[in-house]
């Protein structure tokens, strides 16, 4: 006996609105989810996930339009339905996860507040009885202290913490049908693993029907019922999880599979740098140092973010920091860019105290320490061409002249793999993947010799995250580059790290080569920071294909 579809999608069709005319996003969709499912929709930026997901719910963009097909709600078609008419149903019959917390909170109310508003809407019931509820889901969600929480305004939360407040929020009214449009991808992999395991049990308990919009193919192999693969706005494939791991029927997705971190993270072997080198490195091979050291922040009774922090980088190979959020990873980036002065101990390069540096001799250690940031939008100039950009560096320094800098930025503009004619483009007509290329080609204009990336790679899809990491790859052979790769994505720093520092709450828990640290981990923290790795049914239905 099959179980009635709580939301089908019959031929749907979106388009926005733009100045250049109509711009088709998605085209004839069909799906179902039924009640105590999980169908996952994935695919790359641009693919149509989200605008799925938000003409399920009624919150297409002002520009965004239905052109046909039917949403069907229980049976009822929504397709059609005004703003009025969806919020007698948003919140109670359909609840939305959305990705970003930091943006889905209101800052001027505590978390109670943001909590108890769904239950006014809807006439939950009195204000007593609104707040029993509001306590009642922080508990349910795994919030501790609950009443001090409700009291809390959410920059007083971490990432996780707020993320499990928007789940609360829409299982508020325990709805038939959850949105969770990439709900975890901004969050840590042990976060990450609560939370979903967290979704899971609401699936369990209410039968709850789960639209899962997400890009991390590895997530959906691991908490799918069946996957839905987009691809410029039109179904790829679609079939239960099992069936498409194991036999995917297009190349596309085929092509997702192979660059899912989990997938490459097997033949990780082949990249690393043979132990012997690292072994045998003298102290001229160790290019960075860092002994000892301690930030601390504010004054009076000061809070120590890292604390007797100690690795060496042998040069030319990559060592991974990583951890949680709020480890300590980014300050110890920080440190060693230059952007901060340690409170205790010492960070060497090439020998030479950082520390010791003063103006010029900082100015010019900047050309042999570069980093690159999360958001290549927010760090690279709006109002600048992407030629003006990369030329910035060696404006600054007065390196060449106008003809020679063209010269040079034409040619690293080459390496990262870009067109020529990205050079007269702003950041905004590019794609994330093409933007961090962009920030990567301007941390390498200097030639530095050690590359700082701190999460360069955590907000870009699977597959222009692969391309990234080959690209990093590919120019530390050329080049002699030196990275210090910061990420809570244990799956990718598999694939590209040859040393590991494993960080919690400030300290180092686990220094190695990556291979001991992944095989034979000493410590309980990098165990459980393992086990939540998503994409093992990939990796498993990857090894029943392989003869």
């Amino acid at each position: 006996m099959s179980i009635p579809a709580i939301l089908s999608v019959r031929e749907l069709s979106v388009s926005y609105r733009t100045r250049r005319g109509d711009a088709p996003a998605v085209s004839t969709v069909s799906f179902d989810v039924a009640a105590g499912e999980v169908l996952a929709v994935v695919g790359e930026s641009g693919s149509g996930k989200t605008t799925i997901a938000q003409a399920v719910i009624g919150l297409l963009a002002e520009n965004g339009r239905i052109d046909s097909g039917e949403i069907l709600v229980n049976g009822t078609d929504v397709a059609g339905w005004s703003s009025r008419q969806f919020e007698s149903v948003r919140g109670k019959r359909i609840g939305l996860i959305p990705q970003d917390p930091n943006n889905s909170l209101n800052p001027v109310k505590t978390i109670g507040a943001n909590l108890a508003e769904v239950l006014r809407i809807h006439r939950f019931g009195t204000p007593p009885v609104i707040r029993a509820r509001v306590l009642e889901l922080l508990d349910r969600v795994g919030i501790p202290e609950p009443e001090r929480r409700a009291r809390q305004y959410p920059h007083e939360l971490s990432g996780g913490m707020k993320q499990r407040v928007l789940i609360a929020n829409a299982i508020a009214l325990e709805p038939e049908l959850i949105i969770a449009d990439e709900a975890t991808s901004a969050l840590d992999v042990t976060v990450q693993k609560h939370i979903l395991d967290l979704l899971d049990d609401l699936r369990r308990e209410f039968g709850t029907a789960i639209l899962f919009v997400t890009h991390d193919l590895a997530v959906a192999a691991d908490r799918a019922s069946r996957i839905l693969v987009l691809k410029n706005g039109r179904v790829q494939e679609q079939g239960p999880t099992t069936a498409v791991l194991a036999d995917p029927a297009t190349e596309y997705t085929r092509k997702l599979l192979s660059d899912a971190p989990s997938m490459v993270a097997r033949d990780r072997a082949a990249r690393a740098v043979p132990a012997g080198l690292l072994h045998a490195a003298t102290d001229a091979d160790r290019i960075l140092r860092v002994d000892g050291l301690v930030q601390e922040f504010g004054r009076g009774t000061p809070f120590r973010a890292v604390d007797q922090v100690s690795f060496d980088v042998v040069r030319g190979t990559t060592h991974a920091i990583v951890g949680e959020s709020g480890s300590g990873k980014t300050t110890v980036a920080r440190a060693v860019a230059g952007f901060r002065t340690p409170t205790g101990g010492t960070i060497r390069v090439n020998g030479a105290n950082v520390a010791l540096h003063k103006r010029e001799g900082l100015r010019q250690f900047r050309r042999q320490v570069q980093l690159v940031y999360q958001n290549p939008f927010s760090s690279l100039d709006p109002r600048q061409s992407v030629g003006e950009i990369v030329s910035e560096p060696l404006r600054n320094f007065g390196i060449g002249d106008k003809t020679s800098r063209a010269a040079t930025v034409a040619e690293f503009i080459d390496r990262v793999a870009l067109p020529a004619s990205a050079l007269t483009r702003l950041p905004r007509e590019l794609s994330g993947g093409q933007r961090q290329r962009v920030a990567i080609a301007r941390a390498l204009v200097l030639h530095p010799e050690i590359v700082v990336l701190d999460e360069a790679v955590s907000a870009l899809d699977v597959t222009v995250q692969a391309q990234i990491l080959a690209l990093l790859e590919r120019l530390q052979a050329e080049l002699g580059l030196t990275y210090l790769f910061i990420s809570h994505d244990l799956a990718v720093v598999r694939h590209i790290a040859d040393t590991i520092s494993v960080m919690q709450n400030g300290r180092v828990v686990e220094n190695g080569d990556a291979g001991t640290v992944f095989d034979a981990p000493a410590e309980d923290y990098t165990r459980e920071l393992l086990d939540a790795i998503p994409g093992q049914r990939l990796v498993n239905s990857e090894l029943e294909r392989t003869p």
